[in-house]
């Protein structure tokens, strides 16, 4: 397996300021970090996941750029594939693209402007619709939300074809990868967590006469520079009943390379390493976690 370790700033951390977002940009280049993943919050300090991907884009040259996710249901899929399609032309092919449902909270929806029950639906009309504007030259679509005679958007991504993965760990989110996902990037998930969700997206991917890349697992990896702060552990507590917490971040960074190597058993190769707040020096905090953690990227 190929093994690749990036970074992310998650859904509720914000960047500081330009000077601070440019120093964990450059740091993660400069230290061979694979890649770079921004999440979306609108309601959170989080940027806006095309904006500083495009920010990271002009600043590095090998870096790769992933959404960690992006929500989709509530979006215009023709404008989001001109977006998306332009980031992967203009970086040199270096997209990651993830899409989720979004979190199920009502500032969120509001926002948004979708109902909960209405999400999924509307993403499976438009992630499909987004994977044809990339791939055909004209796209003619009669859907439930979209309507479209002949649309043609330019430019293609310069990756064909660009690969999607998605988020979500509920079993309907796990049955959507398998059906239309290219991956899966897992969130707060364990070892044994991840292992058994992939035998479920396997499964599903099967019984829709496809399959998943085995390259095409990764999980986002929390992490607290000394002890997780107490009021993140009730908060995982509360949205994680059946697991401990404790579980679901890694206390200390000379403890990730032992963490990775557990997902690595269960055949998951691709990492994205989320410490939780923005550290005083990112340049420190960088070379600290390539230390320990890059000699088990190949």
């Amino acid at each position: 397996m190929k093994v690749r370790i990036g970074y992310g700033l998650g859904a509720t951390q914000g960047v500081g300021n330009a000077a601070s977002f440019a120093a964990l940009v450059d740091g993660l280049e400069e230290n061979g970090f694979d890649s770079l993943w921004l999440s979306e919050r609108v309601s959170g300090p989080a940027p806006d996941p095309i904006i500083g991907l495009a920010v990271a884009a002009g600043r590095t040259a090998k870096l790769k750029l992933g959404t960690s996710v992006q929500v989709l249901p509530g979006r215009n899929p023709v404008l989001l594939a001109k977006e998306l399609a332009s980031l992967d032309v203009l970086s040199g092919g270096r997209l990651l693209p993830a899409f989720g449902l979004g979190v199920a909270s009502g500032p969120e929806q509001q926002a948004f402007g979708v109902e909960r029950g209405d999400r999924a639906p509307w993403f499976d009309e438009a992630l499909q619709l987004i994977r044809r504007i990339w791939s055909e030259d004209a796209v003619d679509h009669d859907g439930a939300r979209f309507h479209y005679e002949a649309l043609r958007v330019l430019p293609k991504p310069t990756q064909q074809p660009l690969a999607v993965w998605l988020g979500g760990k509920a079993p309907s989110e796990l049955r959507r990868v398998g059906r239309l996902g290219d991956g899966w990037l897992a969130s707060f998930a364990t070892p044994t967590n991840c292992e058994t969700s992939r035998r479920a997206i396997d499964a599903a991917a099967e019984e829709a006469g496809r399959s998943i890349d085995a390259e095409h697992f990764g999980t986002m990896i929390f992490y607290a520079r000394d002890a997780a702060p107490k009021a993140v552990l009730e908060l995982l507590a509360r949205r994680n009943p059946d697991v401990d917490p404790t579980e679901l971040v890694v206390e200390g960074i000379s403890k990730l390379a032992s963490r990775i190597e557990e997902y690595l058993a269960v055949g998951f190769s691709k990492f994205v390493l989320v410490p939780f707040g923005a550290p005083d020096d990112w340049s420190a905090e960088l070379a600290d976690t390539a230390a320990a953690v890059l000699p088990l990227q190949s």
